[in-house]
C-alpha cells in the first residue's frame, strides 16, 4: 500500500503539473494558497521527489526555485533550502531527513542517506551515509545500513 503524500506535497505537484503543461495562472494560483494557508513557499518550478513528506504541512519551509530535492526525503518544518551569495541552489539525494530548523544554503550537495539534525546550518557538501550536526554543520558519524533500512519504512 503506497503512503499518502502531505497536502502540501500534492498541491506541489498539481503546481508543477500545470507548469509544464503550461497552463497559464494555475501554477501561480496555487503556490500563492500555499503560501497563506501553510505558511511556506515552495516554487511550482521545481519537482519534489517520489515519496518526499513534508511534515507538518511544510509550515515555515522555503525552497528556491533552482533547488533539487531527490525521492523519499523527510523534511520538517522551518527549514530552508536556499541559495548563498547568489550561488546556486543545493541539491538534496534519496532518503535524506531533515529536521526542523536546518538551513541548506548555496551550491551544496547533499549525498544519499543522509541525517541533518534540528538547526543545523550546511553550507558545505556531505558525503552519502552521513549524520550532520552543528553551525556550521560537521559529519559527526557514519550511518550504517540498519539504520537506513529503518528509515525507509
Amino acid at each position: 500500500m503506497a503512503k499518502k503524500n502531505s497536502l502540501v506535497t500534492r498541491f506541489s505537484r498539481i503546481a508543477n503539473n500545470a507548469y509544464d503543461k503550461r497552463i497559464p495562472i494555475v501554477p501561480g494560483l496555487i503556490m500563492r494558497v500555499m503560501r497563506i494557508i501553510f505558511s511556506c513557499d515552495i516554487p511550482y518550478h521545481i519537482k519534489v521527489g517520489e515519496g518526499t513528506v513534508f511534515f507538518h504541512n511544510a509550515l515555515g519551509v522555503v525552497v528556491h526555485h533552482k533547488a533539487k530535492i531527490g525521492d523519499y526525503n523527510k523534511i520538517m518544518q522551518n527549514v530552508t533550502i536556499g541559495g548563498r551569495n547568489g550561488r546556486s541552489a543545493p541539491k538534496i539525494g534519496d532518503y535524506c531527513f531533515i529536521g526542523t530548523g536546518a538551513c541548506i544554503l548555496g551550491d551544496v550537495n547533499i549525498g544519499n542517506n543522509v541525517i541533518i539534525g534540528a538547526n543545523a546550518v550546511v553550507i558545505d557538501d556531505v558525503p552519502d551515509n552521513a549524520v550532520v550536526v552543528g553551525v556550521p554543520a560537521k559529519v559527526i558519524k557514519s550511518v550504517d545500513s540498519l539504520l537506513i533500512n529503518k528509515f525507509k519504512d
